[in-house]
């Protein structure tokens, strides 16, 4: 039985047969249904504990090897146990049940840390492009969650309505010197999309949904101010994860049952193995 508190419920409790309460509005639910993403303009965590992780996110930046960029802050679960708190925390859960039911695992988790003057641009992409090898079906909600302000002046996220029923898309060669990752959805998808993006304007601790197909990406951040959020990929537990990237990744029962014969791995127990062999792998995005 794990340890992990999460708002003094244990996670023995999150990973019971109980519901979550209902967090978002049948307009909200249809809402993202429809367009594909969905702002969330309250804080999702309480106070204290989206403190505690803005502490633990200022601990993991400054001990940032002086090689490596703030954006590519990528996975830091899998070597700081303590962020399940965060990832697990029923408020959170409760922004994705309404899309992947009770049972729900944690696919992935990202810091995207955005330095002011130079922070990268992310290029326009879906997620599915990245991990259509390992999940069937391809369902997965990210909860993107800011730690700090996110608005058009310091790189805030765009995204364009309703291309989550795209399906797959061409993609081209991106300039990794000004981008986060060398792959971008090919300018004949984009000439008319782009026109119709919208920023995704947050405060600390608001967040955004979005589907994995969606069309999004930011643009670099020339201004004084840090961009930071912290993104949780969450899928069904009856989605089928490729467990031959076992050696590179590992994904978590986050509440409710395993329903499809997954393999999850214990949140207390650190993997720098995983870190470890994800940094010979050659980056092809998130």
């Amino acid at each position: 039985m794990s340890q992990i508190e999460t708002n003094g419920a244990s996670l023995q409790d999150i990973n019971g047969t109980q519901r979550l309460p209902a967090r978002l509005s049948l307009t909200q639910v249809e809402t993202y249904r429809r367009e594909g993403y969905l702002i969330v303009p309250e804080p999702v965590l309480p106070d204290d504990a989206f403190a505690r992780l803005c502490r633990t996110f200022e601990s993991i930046l400054a001990d940032l090897p002086e090689d490596k960029r703030p954006e590519d802050l990528d996975v830091p679960h899998l070597v700081h146990p303590e962020l399940f708190e965060f990832l697990f925390h029923p408020s959170v859960l409760s922004l994705v049940t309404p899309f992947l039911g009770n049972d729900v695992a944690l696919f992935s988790s990202h810091f995207i840390c955005k330095p002011a003057a130079d922070g990268k641009r992310v290029p326009w992409h879906q997620d599915s492009f990245y991990w259509r090898h390992l999940l069937s079906p391809m369902e997965v909600v990210t909860v993107w969650l800011a730690i700090d302000p996110s608005d058009d002046g310091n790189g805030a996220m765009r995204v364009v309505p309703r291309t989550h029923t795209n399906g797959d898309v061409g993609y081209e060669d991106a300039d990794l010197t000004i981008n986060t990752f060398p792959k971008e959805i090919s300018r004949r998808y984009l000439d008319e999309a782009e026109a119709r993006a919208v920023t995704c304007t947050l405060l600390p601790n608001h967040a955004s949904l979005h589907d994995a197909v969606l069309f999004h990406g930011s643009e670099a951040n020339r201004s004084a101010r840090r961009r930071c959020g912290y993104t949780m990929r969450f899928i069904s537990a009856a989605t089928k994860y490729n467990a031959e990237a076992g050696n590179y990744h590992q994904i978590y029962l986050a509440h409710g049952q395993d329903r499809a014969g997954n393999r999850y791995g214990d949140p207390n127990v650190p993997r720098p193995d995983l870190i470890e062999a994800r940094a010979h792998r050659i980056r092809r995005g998130h």
